[in-house]
């Protein structure tokens, strides 16, 4: 029987999950939970800004999260939120803001990173709302998901976001650059509808869209729509150690994907977290497996997807330590 060493590793880009604190701020072993990830602020007009954070999970039960301005509190949100329009804000005014998560007595855990937004020059006099979006469409990614996609508004001035509706409530916001969001923490075999709305610098709001109606897959599934994709695995050997060598590409979603868990021939062999920014692009990752030659294992990775839940597993690979090929062959079926 082999058996696989991992050891803790703790980094400015990855770390191991086990890792992080827990104690509280006064020393006295409280725990607390852990500071948000992911977070991203985007102005959505010349006196708004859209920020977004991935939900917190762990062993504290996490009840709310409060929104910072600088060091003015600025929203409350109940834990099943993870994004907030900070509005009444100053045009053409470079803003900081972090989040914090609420355990169940309301304290509050440390800060995320701060995240910087830049509100846009408001628009003098501009009465006229950006044209309506046209052409909307989407599919049913399992039954967890859906990908939207929509042709873009135009403005005098410019589109500066859209916003996406689920019948009449506002659940995201992206920028006037983007053209197609992901949704993510659906419930299976229901139906949904969608809409957007373009919006400008001055705040007004285009008519919605046509009604997007989509139907999520009844039951649990592979959430293969949501799983990393390119997925690649290798093996070198270094100082007599061999190490598994990972690449892949993040699943499509509008947040920012912090955690990923790799799993060893179908058990689960670590999780890991980005402790800085995220590669937009392909990430890769190298772990320590042992000294023995001509060892197969079968590996994968999922992401935590910025809802909190787990999305889709990669394709499995299989890598042979100190093969001439190094790896990289499809588990067969």
């Amino acid at each position: 029987m082999r058996r696989v060493s991992l050891g803790l590793i703790c980094g400015s880009l990855l770390v191991l999950t086990a890792c992080g604190g827990g104690a509280g701020a006064d020393g006295g072993g409280e725990r607390l939970p852990p500071a948000p990830m992911g977070v991203t602020a985007t102005a959505g007009s010349a006196t708004t800004v859209h920020v977004m954070w991935n939900s917190v999970s762990g062993e504290v039960k996490v009840t709310g999260y409060e929104v910072y301005r600088g060091t003015t509190r600025v929203e409350r949100v109940p834990a099943d939120e993870h994004m907030v329009d900070v509005t009444r804000l100053a045009p053409s005014t470079k803003y900081v803001f972090t989040v914090r998560a609420l355990d169940a007595d309301g304290n509050p855990g440390p800060p995320s990173e701060p995240v910087r937004a830049t509100t846009p020059v408001a628009a003098a006099a501009d009465r006229t709302p950006p044209t309506r979006p046209e052409r909307p469409h989407g599919r049913a990614v399992g039954s967890r998901a859906a990908q939207l996609e929509w042709s873009a508004s135009t403005d005098a001035r410019g589109v500066v976001s859209y916003d996406v509706y689920q019948g009449g409530s506002k659940i995201h916001s992206v920028g006037g650059g983007q053209t197609a969001t992901v949704v993510t923490g659906l419930r299976p075999g229901t139906a949904y509808a969608f809409t957007v709305r373009a919006r400008d610098a001055a705040d007004n709001l285009s008519p919605a869209s046509a009604v997007v109606r989509l139907t999520t897959a009844p039951g649990a599934d592979d959430g293969r729509g949501t799983a990393p994709t390119g997925f690649r695995a290798t093996s070198h050997r270094t100082d007599g150690a061999y190490y598994l060598d990972l690449s892949w590409l993040p699943p499509r979603t509008d947040g920012v994907i912090t955690e990923y868990r790799i799993d060893l021939d179908g058990r689960q062999a670590t999780s890991l977290v980005w402790g800085g920014t995220p590669p937009s692009g392909r990430a890769t990752y190298s772990f320590y497996v042992g000294r023995e030659a001509g060892v197969a294992y079968r590996v994968r990775i999922r992401a935590k997807l910025p809802d909190g839940t787990w999305g889709g597993f990669s394709a499995e690979r299989t890598v042979t330590t100190g093969s001439a090929t190094g790896g990289n062959t499809d588990t067969p079926k």
